[in-house]
């Protein structure tokens, strides 16, 4: 026997997570759903591995001699650094830079996948999740480029309709890069400073306009007492800002930042006088671009909505982002009420497949937190698995070689018949084997023991009814008479049976819903 002192302790490492059986339907029957949207939107899909040169996942990882910060690395036999990859998108531009010339341009794709992080984990903060991109590489920037961008919002918008999300409980947010670095160049806010104020903006929703004044000027203290250093700016500076917070509407903001540009003096050009302001190419690329294209294709602010609040990939992207959120208010894993807000988001990319080839390769994609989404639609009610079937499960009553031959080839006629079934392969009684057919969850049982074999007959037994019918019995004699939930029928009729059987309850389900 061995030595108990000596077993290995059965742990889970922090920040992964076991999954279920109705976990993982669930993920699949989401993912089917989103897939399907991504294929009528005539993207292909594409994989690439979970492990990548680290040099490859971007300038964006700790530079240091072991690269383990944030990314879960080691070295291979020839001492390069290799590391899992921490989303999508990065192995994504290294396959099309290394395929560019076989690829059709734009490359259109979408891919699944387990990502990881190599981060402290925390509530809902995981070290590994399932991330569910497409990406369009290597349209031209211009008019086509916002084309690009406005589809990934369309998209985006079909997706949560698609999952059941009705108009009203979720908003696909928009948001231009090229419009805030404008404004803070215009606003004169230092770069070292910069980080501090898209943060304070970040928080916009949590902490309201206030809020954020306060951290774009000497600090706030919280609730808590805790005190955040502020990014101290001038008066000029956080009007600036806070014209972002404030805006309703693409003219809105420009009105308000030429008000306060004549207000407070403007913005010299090199060359004197006051010439074109940083942020007005990315303002009318909104006016003339994105909003005429997705309002014409029928997706009004309900669906797709500016919001110059809206703050992703600080140094990620570079122009459109957007932010697929969910307005209605839902249970939490806690059970807790709340908004359960962001369940993905994405933008322009246009520098990580340019890093690699050295020019110009412009990238717009968008990424679904797999997790999260699902989630969220569970608590919902819109992932309801309950049509999943249990398997039928053939007892075994006797153990003769001869008896499991039977046995073995009822199992084989369900499965013909196209249903699950399996014949019991523990060593446990008979009582042992209905309960381990309620802890699968199985709606009908086959019980053929000797008597039943000499008759040519086998005993059905329907689990649910079973007990339901048990719970008005009080005697032990009587059960055993009635044996409730359970019939007989001749054994050539076990297949045509259960399968009318099972057929009867799907339409009861469907009626149901």
């Amino acid at each position: 026997m061995a030595d108990k002192s000596e077993k290995t302790r059965a742990r889970l490492p922090r920040g992964f997570a076991d999954r279920s059986a109705e976990d993982i339907r669930a993920v699949e029957k989401m993912m089917a759903t989103i897939r399907s949207v991504y294929e009528l939107y005539g993207f292909e899909p594409a994989d690439q591995p979970m492990i990548e040169y680290t040099d490859a996942l971007g300038k964006f990882l700790p530079d240091q001699d072991r690269p383990n910060e944030g990314v879960f690395s080691f070295q291979d036999d020839d001492e390069q650094w290799l590391s899992l990859r921490y989303d999508l998108t990065a192995p994504t531009a290294r396959f099309v830079a290394q395929n560019y010339d076989k690829l059709p341009k734009p490359y259109r794709s979408y891919r699944s996948g387990w990502v990881f992080r190599n981060e402290k984990p925390g509530p809902g903060r995981f070290r590994q999740f399932m991330q569910f991109d497409a990406d369009t590489i290597g349209t031209p920037t211009g008019f086509a480029g916002i084309a690009a961008d406005a589809e990934m919002t369309m998209m985006m918008a079909d997706v949560m309709e698609a999952l059941g999300i009705p108009r009203g409980q979720y908003v696909i947010r928009v948001n231009n890069r090229k419009i805030l670095d404008g404004v803070l160049d215009v606003a004169r806010v230092p770069e070292e400073k910069r980080l501090i104020v898209l943060r304070a903006l970040d928080k916009q929703d949590k902490i309201g306009e206030e809020g954020v004044r306060l951290l774009l000027g000497a600090g706030r203290l919280d609730e808590s007492g805790d005190f955040t250093k502020g990014a101290n700016l001038d008066d000029r500076a956080i009007r600036y800002v806070l014209a972002v917070t404030q805006a309703t509407s693409v003219y809105d903001l420009k009105n308000r930042l030429d008000q306060i540009t004549g207000e407070t003096g403007g913005v010299p050009d090199p060359q004197g006088g006051f010439g074109h302001l940083p942020y007005e190419d990315a303002l009318n690329e909104m006016v003339d671009g994105f909003e005429p294209l997705v309002r014409a294709a029928g997706y009004e602010a309900d669906r797709i909505q500016i919001d110059f609040s809206v703050v992703r990939g600080l140094e990620y992207y570079t122009g459109p982002v957007f932010e697929a959120e969910l307005l209605a208010e839902i249970p939490n894993d806690e059970g807790q009420i709340v908004r359960f807000g962001s369940v993905g988001g994405g933008g322009r990319y246009d520098g990580l497949v340019s890093r690699f080839r050295g020019e110009p390769v412009p990238a717009t994609g968008f990424s679904i937190g797999v997790s999260r989404l699902m989630t969220a639609l569970k608590n919902l009610g819109k992932l309801d698995t309950s049509d999943v079937i249990a398997p039928v499960v053939v007892l075994v009553m006797d153990r003769d070689m001869e008896s499991l031959i039977r046995y073995q080839k009822m199992v084989s006629e369900l499965r013909a018949a196209g249903i699950r079934s399996e014949m019991y392969l523990g060593g446990s009684g008979v009582n042992a084997q209905f309960k381990y057919a309620d802890r699968r969850k199985s709606r009908f049982v086959v019980v053929e023991g000797s008597d039943e074999r000499r008759r040519r007959v086998v005993q059905i037994k329907d689990m649910a009814e079973g007990k339901s019918l048990s719970s008005s019995i009080s005697d032990n004699a009587m059960w055993k008479e009635i044996r409730p939930g359970q019939f007989e029928v001749p054994r050539s009729k076990m297949v045509s049976t259960i399968k009318r059987r099972l057929a009867a309850l799907a339409k009861e389900r469907a009626r149901g819903r």
